[in-house]
């Protein structure tokens, strides 16, 4: 398993289209990707529990990734939640 902790620059959060394209880059591995803010993890693999999370700029989430390729999914992801500019 591997973490990294990440702050959320877009000034929109990860609202519908980015959470939509974190999802479909999430899905390009075969790890477990999860989100966690505030203490409560969320699939990242499912655009409406992303959703559900709210996550707004400001927040500071951990993305984990566990499981055979979670060394590059982190670092993909980690590329994703970092350039989020909209």
């Amino acid at each position: 398993m591997v973490q990294k902790e990440f702050t959320i620059t877009n000034q929109n959060g990860l609202h519908t289209r980015p959470g939509n394209d974190f999802v479909k880059t999430a899905k390009q591995f075969s790890c477990a990707i999860t989100l966690t803010k505030n203490g409560i993890a969320v699939d990242g693999k499912s655009l409406l529990k992303i959703m559900k999370s709210n996550i707004v700029k400001g927040d500071t989430i951990l993305l984990t990734c566990d499981g055979e390729d979670e060394v590059q999914a982190l670092e993909a992801m980690g590329s994703f939640l970092a350039s989020l500019n909209e």
